[in-house]
């Protein structure tokens, strides 16, 4: 028995030693360092702001508080304090405690997330008697003119899907907060900022007594660039003012820079919504409602474009010389339906009156132009001319504006008409109607405000967008700042503009304007579910413009009235500052006009 008691002396000194090992690692990993314990504070950065073209604050940040927890400190738990400063029953408390401590035991989660300043205070000073609890700061977005919802975008905690995009960044964990669209989203890393860290010294019940290491491992935080973007703030409010009750975009665009002035998609929501800890509870209800709030019409939803696209119809046609501005042309009316009345047209009358017949006699002479005799090979010719032409137009793909999302629109292909048909099986009868911006052809607004904005630079564009500044550059990124062509000759753009002029001055008579020249476009989109949509598009002044601008109505009928008077009222909102008392009427009826409850 006695020759047994060294092995038991050594298995004693061995476990002694095992727990002696065990310990000082815990205490290493929990911060147990001279003669105290330390906690990492993560010191999040401020969010960039974002402003107005003129210096007005769009978008700001507001102090939150995450409570945290450190499982293991939370010796015994005086459930009373929390439940009167959090509005939590006891069940709730221990839960999330059980949570954490599932977690990790030693290191902090967050426990209650996004008190105010407000309830923070309350909680502050019962902190003490709270070991194991601290806040944690942090900030959230605020909206203070509760505008621009779809173009600003939200931010939200990033999820697993974000983790995994974001894996090789090495930036975000768990409970960190991204932008999840609009610019937000667009524009994540120069807003986001960089991260520090904070070391603090706390004693063995978890309150903090001071830095630690007199702050020599301290990283500060390096707040996010600020984006000035293009948006006139008082335009905007008035755009979002004239849509209200309505469905539909309204996209304005500077010609000379492609910087969109005001972009609307109705109807919206309060973008104060979606912060805060009531996120979860409103992002459902707006997810959810059937209009489609988080749906942004102006670069996501896609339409015929209806008449307006016989200004480009008309520009490739001078171009492809097939027909002269002056060339009288007689249409019977009979080819396709028109409300034009048969006749002789020449271009500018073909614009003013908008006559179907006209412009499919136009089109035709576009695509049948090789005349070989056979019209299958002679169509497949002319079509892929034309279609070079409409894509220069910034046509059938993604414009690339800085909002994530865009949608391309549709101009057709040969291999779409080949698998419809058949390849050397179709011909100019089976594609008549994209004469009149119909059948297989689809735009986005924003590419209907972009059309308006090479009409008024008489042949290039600018690709529209919405920060003209990043941080300090005072620039917006490069590719915004580079001239596109569309391949027309400008001396072809006169007589088309000339047109539109008479449109305004006729069918449009909604959109004159005393002193500012506008010139413009409507278009009735076919509908078959129901009304037809109202398009407009436009820019002024016909000299030295200084806005472009499509609205699109759904369900509103003709373009000439609820597309054609909001757009001159913004027109005269900027080019004026104010609307004239004689056009007043034209905002009273339009605010009468409650498209929205016709669905």
């Amino acid at each position: 028995m006695q020759s047994s008691r060294p092995i038991y002396l050594q298995i004693a000194v061995v476990l002694l030693g095992i727990v002696i090992v065990v310990k000082l690692f815990t205490m290493q990993v929990s911060g147990h360092v001279d003669g105290g314990t330390h906690r990492a504070f993560t010191q999040y950065p401020y969010r960039g702001l974002m402003f107005d073209r003129h210096g007005e604050l769009l978008v700001t940040n507001e102090p939150q508080y995450d409570l945290m927890v450190v499982p293991y400190q939370v010796s015994s738990l005086d459930t009373a304090i929390l439940e009167s400063v959090l509005g939590l029953n006891k069940a709730e408390i221990e839960a999330r405690l059980k949570k954490a401590q599932g977690y990790n035991r030693t290191k902090p989660s967050v426990f209650f997330e996004k008190l105010s300043n407000e309830e923070y205070a309350k909680l502050q000073g019962h902190l003490v008697h709270l070991p194991g609890f601290y806040g944690q700061a942090r900030t959230v977005r605020s909206y203070p003119h509760n505008l621009l919802a779809n173009v600003l975008g939200y931010t939200g905690e990033i999820d697993q899907a974000g983790l995994a995009a974001y894996s090789a960044e090495r930036y975000y964990k768990s409970g960190d907060y991204i932008g999840r669209s609009g610019l937000e989203r667009e524009y994540e890393h120069e807003l986001r900022g960089q991260r520090g860290v904070k070391y603090m010294q706390v004693n063995p019940q978890g309150v903090v007594v001071g830095p630690y290491r007199e702050g020599r491992l301290d990283t500060l935080a390096r707040p996010g660039q600020d984006l000035v973007t293009t948006i006139d703030l008082e335009l905007q409010k008035y755009a979002e003012y004239l849509m209200g009750g309505k469905v539909g975009s309204v996209v304005a665009i500077e010609p000379a820079t492609g910087e969109i002035l005001a972009m609307v998609s109705s109807p919206t929501y309060d973008p104060n919504a979606l912060t805060g800890r009531a996120f979860s509870t409103n992002f459902r209800t707006i997810a959810s409602d059937s209009l489609k709030l988080l749906f942004t019409r102006p670069t996501q939803a896609t339409y015929p474009p209806g008449s307006i696209f016989k200004i480009i119809q008309a520009l490739v046609a001078l171009e492809e010389k097939v027909v002269t501005p002056k060339e009288r042309i007689y249409v019977e009316g009979n080819l396709i339906g028109d409300h034009a009345p048969p006749g002789f047209y020449d271009m500018n009358r073909g614009i003013i009156l908008s006559s179907n017949n006209y412009f499919y006699k136009v089109f035709r002479r576009i695509i049948l132009q090789k005349n070989t005799g056979n019209q299958f090979e002679d169509s497949r010719y002319g079509f892929s001319r034309w279609r070079d032409y409409v894509s220069n137009f910034g046509l059938g793909d993604r414009l690339g504006i800085d909002l994530p999302s865009e949608g391309s629109g549709g101009i057709p292909t040969l291999s779409f008409y080949d698998n419809v048909y058949g390849k050397g099986r179709w011909r100019f009868s089976n594609i008549y109607s994209l004469s009149i911006g119909q059948g297989e052809m689809l735009m986005t607004p924003l590419q209907m405000a972009n059309v308006a904005a090479i009409m008024a630079n008489r042949g290039h564009y600018y690709i529209p967008h919405l920060v003209k500044e990043i941080g300090d550059t005072g620039l917006p990124r490069p590719e915004y700042l580079v001239r596109q062509e569309t391949g027309i000759d400008s001396a072809f753009y006169p007589p088309v503009i000339e047109g539109m002029a008479g449109v305004v001055n006729g069918t449009a008579r909604l959109a004159a304007i005393q002193d500012i020249h506008v010139v413009g476009k409507t278009g009735t989109a076919e509908n078959p579910h129901g009304y037809d949509h109202s398009v407009f598009m436009a820019f002024a002044p016909k000299e030295n413009p200084q806005i472009a601008i499509a609205v699109y109505v759904e369900n509103a009928g003709w373009g000439g009235l609820a597309a054609a008077g909001t757009a001159s009222l913004l027109i005269e909102k900027y080019i004026n500052g104010d609307i004239s008392r004689r056009r007043q009427w034209i905002e009273d009826y339009l605010m009468e006009q409650r498209y929205l409850l016709s669905l």
